[in-house]
């Protein structure tokens, strides 16, 4: 839905998605870096306030819309984005939607003992139901859906920081500037990061796991990197991934894809993975491809990570957070 990057045309987010699943943080976050921010207007005046936003030009502001807005009907607000968007081509126009899976928004609303907005006469359970019906339509549309199941508060800051926060004002320009590349690691005993869009295996690789003075390492680690690079099968296998990915992401920005994740599994999620994904975070920087590095299970576990290296392009490294076994705090 958003047009092409440059210029100093407008940039408007609309921010959507479930109750409880972080839309306030998500707004609260844009209005930090420098967005105008407005909760929930009225549905007709969202045009408008488009409208006026697009006339002014370099402004940037984000509207809160969902299924508490009055009058809120989600095919007429789709429909009413793309044909904003075809009147005013050089507008940055951005729909976010934020969910969770079921059980953890029906925890958020426990601890919280906060009622859903759409459960005012039946149970939690049924205002989330009905509230993932209501809003089917703009996650369908949706540039960037975001879900926060167990991405901890200050983890998805970061994200929203990294995608619009002005990263890239100087950079290179790039046939990809408007897409943001976000590279995993994860352990697939622990699951497959839910947003990935590629999901590559790794376990074949020699295992610093069973290397007593590399085990308590990481991939972080360059010990750790240089072991898993003897492998007599990594340079290949890496050549050919870098190749594949080369190939795959000037085709996601032709079909107008914002937003790819990548993600790198082994079987704990600390050596492997994590190495080969920031081998390939510099391999894509060098491209002048904006990247973000996510190592999950290194998260999870407290591990210290590197810095966000923004001379180099990559946007950020999800480091740590209190509390990272999930989202902490329920938000509206």
């Amino acid at each position: 839905m958003s047009a092409p990057a440059g210029g100093e045309a407008a940039t408007i987010v609309l921010v959507s998605g479930l109750s409880g699943a972080g839309k306030s943080t998500i707004l609260r976050t844009l209005e930090d870096i420098g967005f105008e921010a407005v909760d929930n207007p009225p549905l007709p005046l969202v045009e408008d306030m488009i409208a006026r936003v697009t006339a002014d030009g370099s402004r940037r502001v984000a509207i809160g819309v969902d299924a508490r807005t009055h009058g809120f009907d989600a095919d007429a607000l789709r429909a009413t984005l793309v044909r904003l968007q075809r009147a005013c081509p050089a507008l940055r126009l951005d729909l976010v939607y934020a969910w969770a899976e079921d059980a953890a928004l029906l925890r958020r609303f426990t601890e919280t003992r906060r009622r859903h907005p759409l459960a005012l006469r039946g149970t939690v359970q049924d205002g989330i139901a009905a509230e993932q019906k209501l809003t089917a339509a703009l996650r369908e549309a949706a540039d960037l859906s975001v879900d926060t199941t167990d991405l901890p508060v200050i983890d998805l800051k970061r994200l929203i920081e990294a995608r619009y926060g002005g990263f890239g004002a100087g950079q290179p320009a790039h046939a990809g500037a408007g897409l943001g590349v976000t590279l995993v690691s994860f352990a697939f005993p622990a699951g497959l990061p839910r947003d990935a869009d590629m999901v590559l295996d790794v376990r074949f690789l020699l295992n610093p796991h069973y290397v007593t003075v590399l085990k308590p390492k990481t991939g972080l680690d360059p010990d750790v990197g240089a072991y898993v690079e003897s492998d007599p099968d990594y340079a290949v296998f890496f050549a050919r991934v870098a190749q594949l990915i080369d190939l795959l992401l000037p085709r996601f920005v032709r079909e107008g894809k914002k937003y790819a994740t990548i993600a790198i599994g082994c079987t704990g999620g600390r050596h492997r993975s994590v190495h080969i994904v920031e081998r390939l975070a510099a391999h894509l920087v060098n491209s002048n491809w904006r990247v973000t590095v996510v190592h999950r299970e290194l998260a999870l576990e407290g591990t210290r990570l590197p810095p966000a290296d923004r001379s180099h392009g990559v946007a950020d490294r999800q480091a740590p957070s209190p509390g990272a076994g999930g989202y902490q705090a329920q938000e509206a």
